[in-house]
């Protein structure tokens, strides 16, 4: 190795929109630089949701450990504050035994907690029950209005159709005074980490969403979701909004057609992406990888471990 060069382990952190071929990248960086992957797919953390999250199977892991995956029951709530806990003691752990953590996933929100200076304002449990009827009364659609009056970015990050953060953010808006978006991390890192973005021209990247639904349908979603509704993921207030998981539930529920469930799927996730960009576009820290229809994975590999071996001050001119 040459002096212009590091060693790992260094924190490395895979980003990007949905189906742009993150988990496959995080696989080859890992057993190059004999890592580990820890997840940060919000979703991915609950047992069961297996295709729908499109969580790689044990062959597609190739041996290499992940973590945190099947962490939670369908009937918890996602809870950003302790997936930090867990994530940080992961990272820690493989730090101290010299192996390289891979952070991979397209939750903006839990990547950041994982490796930068973030810290959570309390609850107030009666201005939470208070907003938690109101969104039980009027639904989804109005609070996210009042977000948007209240804390724009805030409610350009959150999909209209999450009433759980919905709340959340209404709620730290009101306990705290600020923005909600005044309390999100900052960029200021906990972790010396190598961030990398795998970018997917827009058409293909809608193709890519289409033919993975479609995937998916004939992998058996629907069982997964009907057993998944034995175990309460109709009652899951995070589980239940998942991408594929809300839509295939709606038509169980007879509110729509199996095709319906399956096309709102598609546009619902190729929104999601949209979402996905925007928000991680927001930090120039990511350096972002191009992968075209036909792009040597070899190449992608190649290109990323270089980022992984730059300097830190080389990393930071970039």
């Amino acid at each position: 190795m040459s002096s212009s060069l590091v060693p790992p382990p260094r924190v490395v952190s895979v980003v990007g929109a949905t189906a742009a071929g993150k988990s496959d990248l995080a696989v080859a960086i890992a057993r190059t630089l004999g890592g580990e992957v820890i997840n940060t797919d919000s979703m991915q953390l609950y047992r069961g949701m297996d295709i729908g999250t499109a969580k790689l199977t044990l062959p597609e892991r190739g041996g290499i450990p992940h973590h945190l995956m099947d962490v939670w029951d369908v009937t918890e709530a996602a809870s950003v504050a302790e997936y930090q806990r867990l994530a940080r003691a992961e990272i820690d752990r493989l730090l101290a035994e010299g192996r390289t953590p891979v952070l991979v996933g397209g939750s903006g929100l839990y990547v950041r907690a994982a490796i930068d200076e973030m810290e959570f304002p309390g609850t107030d449990p009666a201005v939470r029950l208070r907003l938690e009827e109101e969104l039980e009364r009027v639904g989804t659609g109005l609070l996210h209005r009042r977000l948007a009056e209240l804390d724009p970015p805030a409610a350009e990050a959150i999909l209209p159709s999450n009433g759980r953060r919905i709340v959340r953010a209404l709620e730290v808006i009101e306990i705290t005074g600020q923005p909600f978006t005044a309390n999100l991390p900052s960029h200021t890192a906990v972790y010396e980490a190598v961030q990398i973005g795998v970018q997917v021209p827009r058409p293909e990247l809608d193709e890519r969403i289409g033919l993975r639904v479609d995937r998916m349908w004939r992998a058996g979603l629907l069982e997964e979701v009907r057993e998944l509704e034995k175990l309460g993921l109709r009652e899951g207030r995070t589980a239940s909004r998942a991408l594929g998981y809300q839509q295939v539930l709606a038509y169980f529920a007879g509110e729509c057609t199996e095709d319906e469930a399956r096309e709102e799927t598609v546009r619902a996730t190729r929104r999601f992406a949209r979402r996905q960009e925007s928000w991680f576009r927001r930090d120039d820290r990511i350096h972002w990888l191009s992968r075209p229809a036909g792009a040597d994975p070899v190449e992608l590999l190649e290109r990323s471990l270089e980022l992984v071996h730059r300097r830190p001050s080389a990393m930071s001119a970039h």
